[in-house]
């Protein structure tokens, strides 16, 4: 009676859907709910290896203990937060003042595109070697051009009170080009006829972008925020390159600390505290973003 009623429900499209779709269902488990539940369980223990063999030892709650007392960690996620607000709102700024003046351009809006998404291909490693030479203390070019002006040269990467706003620069330089391809896609989409209108009632460029533009947007620039959020405080490999945390931690990232005490420490079940942690923190944002968003738009 039961496999009859199965029978009716699921029509033959919906089994051919269902099977179909099976083997990848089975592979984004193994993918993603084995590691996770493994690193559940790594943060509850200490990992230690001997004769090429793991030795696994359940410590309860030591390792959230060990973080809540952690300052390290607290300096990290500081300087994370630093990173995260000062790089994405600049970036944001940026990236839609450049989609709308492009926008206006009458020709060449192909060429200049193409020129604009330049920094986005160039590899991290080469990234890292050509800033580094910039903000070289005795030959780099800020400091020459200090020089020029007759300034003593600045530590860019070695000072403490510079270090952090050198690597944001890096990256601004970086992604701004991601968040202009993103809003000049949606400043492209906006009607004209509503541009006209807003044009034609005398309404000023600036009020033109605050009160249509923007309005209209705010999809486009939503996306752009969430996406350039979760990357930026993710970043690892411009901090890695050109500082390796510091002078001292003033450029210590959650990513750099993590990657740190997996790899140098070989602290795994630590570690894997560690990695939880930064998956909660990361989905909260998303979720409070993407409320708060839903409640502007």
């Amino acid at each position: 009676m039961l496999l009859t009623r199965v029978r009716r429900r699921f029509s033959h499209d919906d089994w051919f859907r269902y099977t179909t779709l099976a083997p990848a269902i089975v592979l984004l488990l193994l993918l993603t709910v084995y590691p996770v539940i493994n690193l559940l369980l790594m943060s509850v223990s200490t990992i230690e290896f001997s004769h090429g063999e793991q030795h696994w030892t359940f410590v309860g709650l030591a390792n959230l203990q060990r973080l809540l007392s952690d300052w390290l960690f607290a300096t990290t996620l500081r300087n994370t937060l630093i990173f995260v607000a000062v790089s994405v709102v600049l970036e944001l700024v940026l990236g839609f003042a450049l989609a709308v003046i492009v926008s206006g351009v009458p020709r060449a809006k192909g060429l200049i595109r193409t020129l604009m998404i330049l920094p986005i291909l160039v590899p991290p490693v080469a990234i890292g070697s050509m800033w580094k030479l910039m903000y070289n203390f005795d030959f780099g070019i800020f400091n020459q051009m200090l020089a020029v002006f007759g300034c003593e040269p600045v530590g860019w990467l070695s000072d403490t009170r510079f270090a952090l706003g050198s690597v944001i620069a890096v990256d601004i330089w970086h992604w701004t080009p991601f968040i202009f391809l993103i809003l000049f896609a949606g400043v492209e989409g906006l009607p004209r006829e509503v541009m006209e209108a807003a044009r034609v009632d005398g309404a000023s460029i600036w009020q033109t972008v605050r009160n249509v533009v923007i309005p209209l947007m705010t999809p486009a620039l939503t996306i752009a925020f969430l996406f350039r959020s979760i990357f930026a405080f993710k970043v690892f490999d411009e901090i890695f390159l050109l500082t390796s945390g510091g002078p001292g931690t003033s450029t210590e990232v959650v990513s750099l600390h993590l990657f740190k005490v997996f790899f140098e420490q070989n602290d795994l079940g630590y570690g894997a505290l560690l990695s939880i942690v930064i998956i909660l923190a990361i989905a909260a944002f998303l979720v409070t973003a993407r409320g708060l968003a839903w409640r502007v738009s």
